[in-house]
């Protein structure tokens, strides 16, 4: 059952229908479901379909293509000898020539960075496929997928070579949103309130592959703390083998990754530089934008300040419920005997934090804004810090409070104090003439209070899931 991703299915329709081949290439975070949308979408029905295999060498790569080859093609010569990328893929084009079937012919390589080992001639028979063949033709629907971003960007995209701008369709696979989370949970069975699923949404984020493992009897705090503690767990272990998956040098991304999750509101280059180690270049620069581009962190610039201040935040609620909680995974029952004591108090006000900056979107449109340019960042000075500034065109900075409880929140006196010193603080910073209007963000609003005026908007979490 394929749930979400209509813009995604929406342009392979238009590619289906297009009167022309066309090389297609989706990338994106391990777990995020990029497999899954291909297979059901095709309902799994590929003229050709291979997956690389995770740390295979030449010679098993190839042998495993030449296997896929077998399969799909009943009158496949076995006698062809594949000894090289360009042998393999001159071995597919005669087959799909001598192949009845009619229409387009969807071919699906997933996880294509797995097969270009070192040494390999993979590149070289990719460009052969694509540019002496299946380019020419208009029946050819050639997919390509995989979870390695660094290679898809740097081999496919970026290409300098043979393959420079061929790909006629890029799609990148983002996370589920919380509607999505709703929607699946829903379309599942499940019986699952607002609140539920932001909560699940706080440890798991919006990767399908997580929710798969969900039962449908057990609330999510139960299956949160069967899924990652104890010695039976099922979690307890996928940090690391999500990130070996991905990077080569997954430790420099790891080492990056516990850099950034020592400060919630992000760290600069230097900062990061000085925690993990690493130096402040090139491959800093790489390892950086490789988890943005697999959504792990996000980079901003608070107002007025330079390229150099840019800021880098953790942004993964897996990564970040990790990092807070890892020394408990061995700990039986955990989750159950802490949900709503300090140590889940101090995980869930960055969580819910995090959970909002996910869905920008969401929140103009609930403050009537959509259509409106503006700049998102955090920004603090020594006497005040701010969850979340939403800078617009239209001359208003929208100074949002993001405050996470189990029930409507109380304005104090105290914390309406602390308000008006953050008003006065950033108005003092440099919010220049435009106005300031303050906005709380609660999963269940704000109780009474004669304090509650200060906000101009309030906004729950049911603006994130209309069911």
């Amino acid at each position: 059952m394929l749930l979400g991703r209509i813009d995604e299915r929406k342009r392979l329709k238009q590619a289906m229908d297009d009167d022309r081949s066309h090389f297609i290439a989706l990338y994106g975070r391990r777990r995020v479901g990029k497999t899954y949308l291909i297979k059901e979408y095709f309902e799994h029905k590929f003229a050709f379909y291979c997956t690389g295999l995770l740390k295979g060498n030449k010679k098993q790569q190839l042998f495993n293509f030449t296997n896929a080859l077998n399969k799909h093609f009943v009158n496949f010569d076995t006698s062809v000898q594949i000894h090289t990328w360009f042998e393999a893929f001159n071995a597919l084009i005669s087959a799909l020539e001598k192949s009845e079937n009619n229409g387009k012919k969807v071919i699906f390589i997933d996880e294509m960075p797995w097969m270009d080992t070192n040494g390999s001639d993979f590149i070289l028979g990719l460009e052969y496929f694509w540019n002496s063949w299946a380019s020419s033709r208009k029946d050819i629907l050639f997919i390509v997928c995989g979870s390695a971003t660094t290679w898809m960007i740097g081999k496919i995209f970026n290409n300098t070579g043979g393959l420079y701008n061929r790909v006629t369709l890029k799609m990148k696979i983002d996370p589920f949103t919380l509607q999505d989370c709703y929607d699946y949970f829903k379309a599942k069975g499940f019986k699952y309130t607002t609140i539920q699923c932001v909560e699940t949404y706080m440890v798991f984020g919006g990767i399908p592959f997580y929710l798969e493992h969900f039962q449908k009897d057990l609330s999510p705090v139960q299956n949160i703390d069967k899924l990652f503690f104890g010695s039976k767990s099922l979690f307890a272990y996928e940090y690391d083998l999500l990130f070996k998956s991905l990077f080569k040098n997954y430790e420099s991304h790891v080492a990056v990754i516990e850099a950034i999750s020592q400060k919630n509101k992000g760290l600069d280059r230097d900062t990061i530089s000085k925690i993990s180690g690493l130096s402040d270049g090139g491959s800093l620069t790489k390892i950086l934008t490789n988890l943005e581009n697999s959504n792990f962190i996000r980079k901003y610039r608070s107002l007025h300040k330079k390229s150099k201040d840019t800021l880098y935040q953790l942004i993964d609620p897996y990564c970040l419920f990790h990092h807070n909680l890892k020394t408990s995974f061995g700990e039986e029952g955990f989750w159950i005997k802490n949900y709503s004591t300090p140590k889940y108090h101090n995980w869930s006000g960055y969580a819910y934090e995090i959970v909002c900056i996910n869905h920008i979107a969401q929140i103009k449109s609930a403050l009537g804004i959509s259509g409106i340019q503006s700049h998102t960042f955090s920004w603090n000075n020594s006497l005040a810090q701010i969850d979340l500034i939403i800078d617009r065109a239209d001359k208003v900075i929208n100074l949002c409070e993001i405050k996470y409880s189990q029930g409507p929140y109380t304005i104090t006196k105290k914390y309406e104090t602390e308000i008006r010193n953050k008003i006065q603080q950033f108005s003092q910073f440099g919010a220049g003439k435009k106005a300031i209007w303050p906005v709380i963000m609660s999963p269940f609003g704000l109780s009474p209070s004669p304090y509650n005026y200060l906000f101009v908007n309030v906004l729950d979490a049911d603006i994130f899931i209309k069911s």
